[in-house]
């Protein structure tokens, strides 16, 4: 079945063929486009094969280059710019959000945010702002925008999982320790991975950190013994 919202964006249905029960929305970092993630989702079916994967496009052209898209500019780097940004962005994604849990009538609890670099700050920014938690949120090479607001912000405390290369060119990983200070200081249940030699990518390794961290949250309740 084809996501009537998201027609225009890369998705791969659940692997056993059946409606999904889970959903991973893969938000890709700034330049690049839905399928830059798509093609982690095999990665992960073997946990979840009831699981839709949905790598929507960023709302945006990439304003540097003649191809690709952003969720917001990166023209002007700056702590003020960033948290303009992801404002001003947060407002579609949680649309997007709310529009596949109801084409699916599932809830937050069934559906994880996997974000990479730019998508890393979206993950994290609308994710802890949403009023229900979400099931889970991984971010790989990314930051955590606006830590000082964080705690008059946050809605909802879903448990994350950061990995980042040590070798990161793009977005250094000072931004991981940085990010994990300010989400265990709002009681957000965090595990934080870096990667020695890992530029800014994601490799096997943290592959299989995303799998079994997948695998966790979306396990079943155990019953009465």
């Amino acid at each position: 079945m084809t996501p009537a919202s998201t027609l225009n964006d890369p998705f791969r249905p659940p692997a056993d063929g059946g409606d999904p029960e889970q959903i991973v929305i893969l938000l890709h970092g700034v330049g690049a486009d839905g399928n830059d993630l798509i093609g982690l989702a095999p990665e992960f079916e073997d946990v979840l094969p009831q699981a839709l994967f949905v790598s929507p496009n960023a709302p945006f052209a990439f304003d540097m280059a003649p191809f690709g898209f952003q969720w917001f500019s990166l023209q002007d780097p700056g702590p003020e710019s960033l948290l303009a940004g992801v404002r001003a962005a947060a407002p579609g994604l949680d649309s997007f959000i709310d529009g596949i849990l109801a084409q699916y009538e599932l809830t937050e609890a069934d559906l994880a945010l996997l974000g990479f670099s730019q998508g890393c700050m979206m993950s994290l920014h609308v994710g802890l702002r949403r009023e229900t938690p979400l099931a889970g949120i991984l971010g790989f090479s990314g930051m955590l925008v606006g830590a000082e607001t964080l705690p008059s912000e946050i809605r909802s405390r879903p448990p994350v999982l950061l990995a980042h290369g040590e070798a990161d060119e793009v977005v250094s990983v000072q931004a991981l320790p940085a990010a994990v200070t300010a989400l265990e200081a709002a009681d957000v249940p965090v595990e934080a991975h870096v990667r020695p030699g890992l530029g800014h990518g994601i490799d096997e390794e943290e592959i299989a950190l995303g799998r079994a961290f997948l695998g966790q949250i979306f396990a079943p309740a155990e019953g009465p013994a």
